[in-house]
């Protein structure tokens, strides 16, 4: 027998306030054809003010518990990703840990930019695959609109706020490709990259949050390549060919890069979960967000082979290839 980590419930949440293209062509030389062409986003959400990032998460939480049917007392663990965190430290996930109102297990963050929830969801695997816990939440949720260079055309439009979660339930499989739940996972970084994508500020340096910087061109060419190798490279580990893939649930950056990866991997569009017109850009809350609206779609069917992948600022990206 072989320990799997099974989805049990998804769950997410976004913030009330929608705002469309429109709002950014009264603002800044650009216009809701630009946008739609060059991103595919249409519109996203922003928090309100005071709402934080561990409220947002709180919530996805929640929805993810109500959808397994079970109650804070039945989570060993937290693990949040995210890269807006509240403070610098407390780490938010003990924050989402009380507002569940649990006194026992562990909570923490996990920070890998728009790669942090498969980051987060490799290691939760892992925890649970070593006995060291039976279920934990997995969490990404993000503020990036408190990082935002309003006059950045260039960025500003691309990021929204949310929060997505599901929870991982510790299940006995018999080994092979043909079990629920991980399968595989690969993850990367290379910090010769760090110039592409990176937020100018920090407590060891600045001593601000600072706001986020890009060099778009760059990113994309890193991104096609990047995903669609770490995703091969994941269903390889599995022991699964891209042909057996039933849902591809990507990173919801930009619709120009989702599409390439998909056709280097051989895969059709209606194959392909999208949400980045109606959210936008929201880091590390992308996939699990992704992944609870399609779920609440009833677009997923148990055994569906699913492959999640992510590239993020480090660079950072990597993939997680999973049987519902």
């Amino acid at each position: 027998m072989t320990l799997r980590s099974v989805i049990r419930g998804t769950g997410h949440y976004l913030p009330e306030r929608v705002v469309e293209n429109s709002w950014f062509e009264e603002r800044l030389d650009t216009s809701d054809e630009w946008i739609r062409t060059r991103t595919g986003i249409e519109r996203r959400h922003f928090a309100a003010e005071g709402q934080a990032t561990s409220d947002m998460g709180l919530r996805a939480a929640r929805a993810a518990l109500d959808k397994a049917g079970l109650k804070p007392d039945d989570i060993d663990g937290i693990v949040l990703a995210t890269s807006t965190p509240d403070f610098t430290f407390p780490a938010s996930a003990t924050m989402i840990q009380h507002g569940l109102g649990m006194t026992h297990g562990f909570a923490y963050d996990v920070q890998a930019v728009c790669a942090g929830f498969v980051f987060a969801l490799a290691n939760a695997d892992a925890m649970i695959r070593g006995g060291m816990a039976r279920r934990v939440l997995v969490i990404g949720s993000e503020t990036f609109s408190r990082i935002m260079d309003w006059s950045d055309r260039g960025t500003c439009v691309l990021f929204g706020d949310g929060a997505g979660a599901v929870v991982l339930e510790g299940q006995n499989g018999d080994g092979t490709a043909g079990d629920r739940g991980i399968l595989a996972s690969d993850l990367n970084s290379d910090g010769q990259y760090r110039d592409l994508l990176y937020v100018d500020g920090g407590v060891g340096t600045t001593g601000t949050a600072g706001q986020l910087r890009m060099q778009g061109n760059l990113v994309f060419r890193h991104a096609v390549e990047k995903l669609a190798k770490t995703a091969h490279v994941a269903l390889d580990k599995a022991g699964l060919t891209p042909a057996q893939v039933d849902w591809l649930v990507p990173h919801q950056a930009n619709a120009r890069i989702i599409t390439a990866t998909a056709q280097k991997m051989g895969l059709p569009m209606d194959k392909v979960v999208l949400t980045v017109a109606d959210h936008g850009n929201t880091s590390a809350a992308s996939i699990p967000l992704a992944l609870s609206v399609a779920d609440s779609q009833g677009r997923f069917r148990e055994g569906d082979v699913i492959v999640t992948e992510a590239i993020g600022g480090g660079l950072s990206w990597g993939s997680v290839v999973l049987r519902w």
